[in-house]
């Protein structure tokens, strides 16, 4: 169960990471204001954590309901 959580937990840090960095390249090329890059990170960080703790509670209650 824990493997689990922790592959759920990478794949969702992996594709925020990535966005991450697709707003950096957007606020490089000025395609977007530092205030929209600001918004947008903390936006995919607090979805990413939210994702991934609504995950984690889901699998572990189907888990339950198995054993």
């Amino acid at each position: 169960m824990l493997l689990l959580n922790v592959f759920v937990a990478l794949i969702i840090f992996m594709t925020g990471f990535a966005l991450i960095k697709v707003y950096h390249i957007a606020y490089k090329r000025e395609e977007i204001s530092k205030g929209k890059f600001q918004l947008y990170t903390v936006i995919t960080i607090v979805i990413g954590i939210g994702i991934t703790t609504f995950f984690i509670t889901l699998f572990n209650q189907i888990f339950n309901l198995l054993i």
